[in-house]
């Protein structure tokens, strides 16, 4: 059961994460989550940095759905300047709105790889789709509400998940 909370790959951050060794594992499309995994929750906004790296994926040919639990002024009021796709009220870890995306993006879950901040969301969610998944560290050391309990929880996994020597990386 644990092995479902245990991502592919941990990176430190959104901008870790470059085209060339996607594109070296056939990946095609990125399904990533946006509060915390690409902007503090509570920025409207992608910074300058951020806007870089989508055109640098854009440009590599690989493309970017944003799949978010956040209502949809939130998510829209993100994803449209950018133009990128996104879908709203996920209800992560259910895999219905991954497979939503893979749609959108007409590729296979063998194409994407599922990018996020939370084992109990991304993580789990992206592994039940059968997906690559990437845990990133927060960008943000506050949370929402729902957030912090889930918080909580991954903690315990990743203990449990340390003391059974499934990971190797520091928090």
């Amino acid at each position: 059961m644990l092995r479902y909370f245990l991502p592919n790959e941990h990176v430190k951050s959104i901008f870790d994460i470059t085209p060339e060794p996607l594109k070296e594992k056939g990946i095609k499309g990125i399904i990533t989550d946006l509060d915390n995994t690409l902007i503090e929750w509570d920025r409207p906004s992608a910074t300058p940095d951020l806007v870089e790296w989508f055109e640098n994926m854009r440009n590599q040919g690989i493309q970017v759905t944003i799949v978010s639990n956040n209502n949809e002024k939130r998510v829209k009021s993100f994803a449209e300047p950018l133009n990128i796709p996104f879908i709203f009220e996920a209800r992560k870890p259910l895999t219905r709105a991954f497979r939503r995306a893979l749609q959108l993006m007409k590729l296979k879950k063998e194409e994407v790889v599922v990018i996020g901040d939370q084992l109990l969301t991304d993580v789990f969610g992206g592994n039940r789709l059968g997906a690559h998944t990437i845990l990133v560290v927060p960008v943000a050391n506050t949370d929402g509400f729902f957030t912090r309990i889930n918080r909580k929880i991954e903690r315990k996994i990743l203990n449990m998940m340390k003391r059974k020597g499934m990971i190797y990386w520091e928090e």
